[in-house]
C-alpha cells in the first residue's frame, strides 16, 4: 500500500535531540497504516454481506477511506506547519483512534452509512500520520542514515499491508461460510448484524488500544525533539505545477495506480470464492490477500536492485503490462491459473508508486513540497476506480470488471514510454 513519499525534512542540521529510539514507534505507525488500509479489503465482502450490497455499494468503503486523501492532505501539512511534526502525529494518531471507536456506534445502529463515516474519520487520521512520518522518521536519528531509515519503514508499511489481512480474514470473514444475511430476515436477520458488526467492532477497538500506546509514548516526547520547522509552502499555487505535461501525466498515473491496485485487492476475496476459480471460502479467499500485499513487499527488493541498473522508465512500463498480462490471463482463464495470475499482479505493484513518483518531480527542484502534496491527492484514485470497478461487476460480471484495472496499467503503461524521451528519465 502507499507509504506517502513527501520530502523529508532537513536532516542537515545535526542532531534533533536523544529520541533516536522513537524511530521503532514511527517504524509501528507505518506498520498499522499499512494494515489499517489493506484492511479495507476484508471488510468490502463483509459489509457486503452483511447489509446485502452490490458490488458498487460495497466499493464505497473504498470511496470513504480514500476520499480522506483528497479531502484531508492540504488541511493535514498545514496543521503540521503549525503545530509542528511530533505534536502533529499525535493530533494524527487521535483522529484515527477516534475512527476506530466510532466503529462501537456505527455497530450500535446497525447502518451502512454509519460505517463509512467511521472509515472516512479513520483516514483522515491515517492522511495526517503520513504527512508527517516521512519527514518525522529523516529526524529521528543521524542524518546519514536517514534515507535507510525511510526504506526500513516503508517496509513495515508492506509488511502492515500483508499480515493484517490474514488476520482480519481469520477474525472478521469466519462466520461468512456458514450463515448469510441473505437467508435471514426480522428480528433473525437485526441479531445476526448485530453479532458481526460486534465482530468487526472488537478489531478496530484492538487497533485503537495499539495507537493509543504509540500517542502516549509521542506526546510524552515531543519536546524531547528539536525540530526543523516545516517549510511554509503555498499549497494551493501548487495546482499551476499540472500546467507541466510531464507532472500533470504522473499526478494521472498515482491515480489510475491507487485506484488499480485498490480495485484488484477490493474484489480479490470475491473473485477467488467463485468457483469458476479456487472456489474458496469467504475466510480462506481473504487470507489469500496475503499473498497479493506480500507480492509488492517482495517486490519492492527485487525493484530496488533491478532500478540501479535499468532505466526508470523501462521498469515502470515493464511491471504496468506485466501487471495487465496477468490480469489479461486471469480473465481468459479459469481454475487456479486464474486466481494465482490476479494475485501475482501484487508483484508488478511494488514499484509503480515510487517510479511514477520519481519521474513525475524530476526537474520540481524547490517545488518538490508542492508537488508532492499534489501527488499525494491524487491518491483518491482509490475512492473513484473501486466503485466503477463495482459497477461493471453489477451489470456484467466480476471477472469481465478487471478490464477497469488493466485501462489503468494501460495508462501507466504509456507514461513510463513518455518519459523516455526526457533528459530527466533515468532518476535512479
Amino acid at each position: 500500500m502507499i507509504a506517502t513519499p513527501l520530502p523529508p525534512a532537513d536532516a542537515g542540521s545535526g542532531r534533533h535531540g536523544d529520541v533516536g529510539y522513537l524511530q521503532w514507534f514511527v517504524f509501528g505507525l507505518f506498520f498499522i497504516f499499512g494494515g489499517i488500509t489493506s484492511l479495507n479489503d476484508v471488510l468490502v465482502p463483509k459489509l457486503k454481506e452483511l447489509f446485502e450490497l452490490s458490488y458498487f455499494q460495497a466499493m464505497l468503503i473504498q470511496t470513504a477511506f480514500f476520499a480522506a486523501y483528497f479531502i484531508v492532505s492540504l488541511p493535514a501539512a498545514a496543521l503540521v506547519q503549525k503545530v509542528g511534526y511530533m505534536r502533529g502525529a499525535v493530533v494524527g494518531l487521535l483522529v484515527m483512534m477516534a475512527g476506530c471507536l466510532l466503529f462501537i456506534p456505527a455497530a450500535g445502529a446497525g447502518l451502512f452509512a454509519a460505517f463509512l463515516g467511521a472509515l472516512f474519520v479513520l483516514a483522515a487520521g491515517v492522511t495526517l500520520v503520513q504527512v508527517v512520518a516521512n519527514p518525522l522518521i529523516s529526524m529521528l536519528g543521524e542524518p546519514k542514515t536517514a534515507s535507510s531509515r525511510l526504506t526500513f519503514a516503508q517496509a513495515f508499511n508492506s509488511l502492515g499491508t500483508t499480515i493484517f489481512p490474514w488476520v482480519g480474514a481469520t477474525l472478521i470473514l469466519g462466520s461468512l461460510a456458514t450463515v448469510s444475511a441473505a437467508d435471514l430476515s426480522g428480528a433473525a436477520l437485526t441479531a445476526y448484524r448485530a453479532a458481526e458488526s460486534e465482530v468487526i467492532t472488537r478489531a478496530y477497538v484492538g487497533i485503537a488500544a495499539a495507537l493509543a500506546i504509540v500517542a502516549i509514548v509521542v506526546w510524552f516526547n515531543r519536546n524531547r525533539l528539536v525540530e526543523d520547522k516545516a517549510p511554509t509552502v503555498r499549497f494551493l499555487s501548487a495546482f499551476n505545477l499540472l500546467k507541466r505535461p510531464r507532472f500533470a501525466f504522473g499526478a494521472l498515473g498515482i491515480f489510475v495506480y491507487v485506484g488499480a491496485e485498490v480495485a484488484v485487492a477490493s474484489v480479490m476475496t470475491s473473485y477467488l470464492m467463485q468457483a469458476d476459480t479456487l472456489g474458496l471460502s469467504a475466510q480462506s479467499a481473504g487470507e489469500r490477500l496475503a499473498l497479493y500485499w506480500g507480492g509488492a513487499l517482495v517486490g519492492r527488493f527485487i525493484g530496488a536492485s533491478v532500478m540501479r541498473v535499468v532505466a526508470t522508465w523501462k521498469v515502470l512500463s515493464t511491471v504496468a503490462m506485466g501487471a495487465i498480462a496477468l490480469i489479461v490471463l486471469s480473465i481468459m482463464t479459469t481454475g487456479a491459473v486464474s486466481g494465482i495470475a490476479l494475485l501475482c499482479v501484487g508483484l508488478f505493484n511494488a514499484v509503480m508508486f515510487p517510479t511514477i513518483f520519481t519521474l513525475a518531480s524530476a526537474g520540481l527542484g524547490s517545488r518538490a513540497a508542492e508537488g508532492s502534496g499534489i501527488i499525494c491527492m491524487a491518491i483518491v484514485g482509490g475512492a473513484i476506480v473501486p466503485p466503477l470497478t463495482g459497477y461493471i461487476a453489477d451489470v456484467s460480471t466480476l471477472r469481465l470488471a478487471l478490464i477497469v484495472p488493466v485501462v489503468c496499467y494501460a495508462i501507466i503503461a504509456v507514461y513510463g514510454r513518455y518519459c523516455a524521451g526526457d533528459g530527466t528519465a533515468r532518476a535512479d
